[in-house]
Formats: C-alpha cells, structure tokens, sequence
C-alpha cells in the first residue's frame, strides 16, 4: 500500500504543479544550503579560533566555551557588539572587521588554534550559538563571495557548477543542494557554461556520489552529443547484480540523446521485460514522465505508447494511468475499463485510477462507462472522490486522475 500510494501521490504533485516550476528533476536535496542558514539565522560570521575550550573537570558536568574572533559577518554583524566597540566596513555584502569582537560559543571539536570556522546564531541579544563549522581557505572565499550572486538563474548556478568537484566535501555538498533546489529551467539556461568532457569523465567515475552523477546526467543531456548516447547505452544495458545507481537519469538522458529512436531499447529491456525488477520499471517510468512534463524531444503520444505495455499489468498500470490522463490520452479508454473489470481482490487498488482516468476524460462515453463500473463496484467510485478531491489542473480543466491504492497489495 505504501508503494503504491506513495506513486500516486507523486502523480497528483506532478499533474498540478507545472513542470517550469519542478526543481532539478533528478537531484534531491541533502541539507539547507549556506544561502538558507544565512537567511534562516540572525547571525553568520567566519570567526577564529583563539582559545580551545578547558577540557572539564573529573566528575564535574560544567562545560566551558571556546573563544572566537570575528573576522567577516555575513550577517548581523551589527547583533555581535551592540555597544559599538566593533569597526570595520562593509565590502560587496559582507562586513570585514578591523576590530573584531570576540563570542565564546560551545565547541566539541579538537581543531587546533587559529582554524577558521562558520558561526550561525540566533535569538539575540543573547546569542544562541550553533555548532561551529570548520573552513579550508577555499570555503572562506565560498562564502565571502555568495552576497555578490544574483538570486537565482543560471549565473548563480555558474557560480556552484566550479565546486561540484572541488575536493571540499562541504561546498560540494553546499553546490549540489544549490542544483538540487533550482528550476530545471534554471539548469537548462545554464548550458553555456557545462563542459561536456567534464561531465562525461564524473558520469563513468566510481568514485563520484551516485547523487551527483544523477545531476551530471541532467546536465549531459542539456550539453551531450548524439554520439554520447552511445555511452550511456552501454552501462544501461551491462550485466550487473547490484542495481544500477541514477538509472532514471541515465534512461532520461539517453532518450534526450537519442530521440524516439532510443524508446525500442527502454521498452524492451525495462517497461516490457517482465524480469525487470520493480525499481527499474519505476525508474524508466520517471524518465519518460520528465520528457512527458519537462521536455520535448519525444512526442507525448509516442511516450504514452511507451506506457502502454504496462497496461497488460496490472500490478503495475497504476503507476502510469494518470500520465496517460494527464496526456490526454483517451485511446487506451476501453482497455482501462476492462482491467477494472477484471481487477479482484489484491489487484483491486486499480479501479482508483481508472475511474480517475475517465473522470478527467471529456469524451461522452467516459460519463456512461463510469456509471457502469459505479454498479461494479461502487465504493471504487467513491474513493476515488475521496483520495484525490476535484482540483483544477494547470489552465483549467477536469481534475487528475490519481493512482493511490486504497488497499494494500
């Protein structure tokens, strides 16, 4: 039940939102950017260590603070010495002190003196202290130059694409939630600036993060060439037992290269090999439900004949009845009206969607049919009201149709 609710939960958030407005499609965050804690926060200073913490006591619980110097403040700089003692000016956004105070703030760590840390604060006029957060010297100039980004677009993501890879693990981390939260649209524009040889080297390292390989895909298919497909084929269709990380990026990228030609080799290996496993049939319905939502290279209707062949099963039609609604594809009508027929006992959690299916379809015929699966099987009927209630969809409309099981498998 999980499963399947959790998919047509999925469908009904990618039917209503418009796709210019989804994020990187293939990147899930990690944790709050830098951007965001400086926003979320009242204070953000780079600061030095100039006095570790006393190590306790025997037996005693009394923690004593490590003693920081400010040296830049990326914000509330204003917040650390109210009585105006701290000088300095302000510099492209960030406020370099000349006479920098000095925070004592609860540190766990055994970096040694003079290393330079990330202080976020909050709650003043006395200070709440985060833990501190350590810096190489790539990081300081990281952070001293996020002020002088424009907020978005894909200038800022220029910015983030040089630390992808940096050999820093925490502006790495920092540069791929930056992606992972932008506009694909955002991505797109950013293909000026993509190193296509670059991409290529990071996809076939097997020391990169799958997650970020996963970005790198995206990218490749906004930057690739016809020929990179080639690639791409070879890893999608090498024999392994281990499950192929980032497979629904890599089966999106290839059909960016490939075109509708790539779609025999998807459907064979993936949507129509019964020995597929369930997370590779899933992974090849996302692919082909990004290029449905997000892109244009392969007609909708040829994609919808893509997911077709997941019709004839039926512990998996679910997953793509409401991309065949939402792609206004009313061919397959009689076909959905059938499986619900035959639809019993554990295979029942199908009749939710096709009566959403007929629901959003215009057609005349879909009003009578419906009333003939509501004497099948009213509660059906019913509970499909229930799980998902009449929402327009993007430019008006009939409402989705949804792919929530109301029962488990």
């Amino acid at each position: 039940m999980v499963r399947l609710l959790t998919a047509g939960l999925i469908a009904q958030v990618l039917w209503l939102v418009p796709a210019a407005a989804l994020a990187c499609p293939f990147c899930s965050a990690v944790a709050l950017t830098f951007t965001e804690e400086i926003n979320n926060n009242d204070v953000a200073v780079v600061a030095r260590l100039i006095d570790p913490p006393m190590p306790p006591e025997p037996g005693s619980t009394k923690l004593y603070r490590a003693r920081f110097e400010c040296w830049y403040a990326l914000k509330g700089a204003n917040l650390l010495d109210p009585s105006g003692l701290a000088q300095g000016e302000e510099k492209q956004g960030v406020f370099h002190f000349s006479r920098r105070p000095v925070v004592k703030v609860l540190y766990f760590g055994d970096k040694p003196k003079g290393t330079m840390f990330l202080l976020f604060g909050s709650e003043p006029p006395k200070i709440n202290w985060a833990t501190p957060i350590p810096l190489s010297k790539k990081a300081i100039d990281y952070l001293l130059k996020l002020p002088t980004l424009p907020p978005s677009g894909a200038k800022r993501l220029a910015f983030f694409y040089k630390y992808l890879e940096c050999g820093d693990s925490l502006l790495e981390r920092d540069a791929y939630d930056e992606f992972a939260r932008a506009p694909y649209d955002d991505v797109k524009a950013l293909k000026p600036y993509l190193n296509r040889q670059e991409l290529l080297r990071w996809i076939q390292d097997p020391k990169v993060a799958a997650s970020r390989k996963r970005l790198y895909l995206t990218m490749l298919g906004i930057c690739g060439r016809a020929e990179d497909a080639q690639l791409l084929e070879r890893i999608l269709l090498s024999p392994t037992d281990r499950p192929k990380m980032g497979l629904d990026a890599m089966i999106a990228c290839y059909l960016t290269l490939k075109g509708p030609a790539g779609l025999p080799l998807v459907e064979k290996h993936f949507l129509g090999n019964p020995k597929a496993s369930y997370s590779e049939v899933y992974a090849a319905i996302q692919a082909l439900r990004f290029h449905g939502q997000s892109e244009s290279v392969i007609p909708r209707k040829r994609l919808a004949r893509s997911f077709h062949l997941l019709l004839d099963r039926p512990e998996l039609a679910d997953l793509v009845i409401p991309d065949l609604a939402r792609w206004e594809d009313w061919s397959v009508m009689d076909r959905l009206v059938e499986l619900f027929k035959q639809a019993e006992g554990k295979k029942s959690w199908v009749r939710v969607p096709v009566v959403q299916y007929l629901k959003a379809c215009p057609e005349p015929r879909a009003k009578k049919l419906l009333k003939e699966l509501e004497r099948i099987d009213p509660k059906a009927v019913r509970r499909a009201s229930f799980f998902f209630p009449s929402r327009g969809r993007p430019g008006g409309g009939k409402p989705p149709a949804g792919s929530a099981s109301p029962s488990a498998k």
